[in-house]
């Protein structure tokens, strides 16, 4: 157990040193990326765009450290988000993870937090409440069964349907089926009263 512990407390100092790396700006920027998306107001952290950042910055981070800087930050937020903490207590806790911030860095998260810690913690208690994921896409084709096991002679068409959906979690999943065209049709009207039920909302 303390091998693992202290497995853990090196990570997060490798982290920390290459947080150092960043302007409190720079860094400023990227944890409100990460603020953005914890509040929900993006569908997801675009990391390729953080990454540019960094690079027009000057700021060369492999991309595993890159990664690990964004992962450490969503955790951080996501885990300050769900025990509700205030500016203070978070950055007291990552003082104690860690030995190695830089009074710039603290407050920038310090100041960040304040301002949006009490939006994230709402977004987190609806997520938790609801805990369903965002339809992202959906594709769809048209089919003929022509035979099957227990059949030779099938000839039925169907409608196979793929949805891509963003999960709480930030993942996308995908979801397929098959349905007849009599399921389809009904699927159809379904959608259609839904939506005009929207457009009088």
């Amino acid at each position: 157990m303390a091998a693992w512990v202290s497995e853990v407390k090196q990570g997060v100092n490798r982290v920390v040193d290459n947080i150092c790396r960043l302007s409190p700006d720079l860094f400023a920027e990227s944890c409100q990326h990460i603020l953005n998306y914890l509040q929900g107001q993006t569908g997801g952290v675009d990391s390729a765009k953080i990454s540019d950042r960094f690079q027009r910055a000057g700021v060369i981070l492999d991309h595993e450290a890159q990664q690990n800087i964004i992962r450490f930050l969503l955790l951080t937020f996501r885990s300050a988000g769900k025990s509700n903490l205030s500016g203070d207590d978070l950055v007291s806790k990552l003082e104690e993870g860690s030995n190695k911030w830089p009074k710039a860095s603290l407050q920038v998260v310090h100041r960040l937090w304040s301002e949006h810690g009490a939006l994230v913690h709402a977004q987190q208690e609806t997520q938790d409440m609801l805990s369903i994921g965002q339809l992202v896409d959906i594709q769809w084709k048209l089919g003929l069964a022509v035979s099957s096991d227990t059949c030779r002679s099938l000839n039925s068409p169907f409608v196979s349907l793929l949805l891509k959906i963003a999960e709480p979690s930030g993942q996308i999943s995908q979801r397929s089926f098959e349905m007849t065209i009599p399921q389809f049709q009904n699927f159809h009207k379904q959608v259609k009263e839904m939506a005009a039920v929207m457009e009088t909302v």
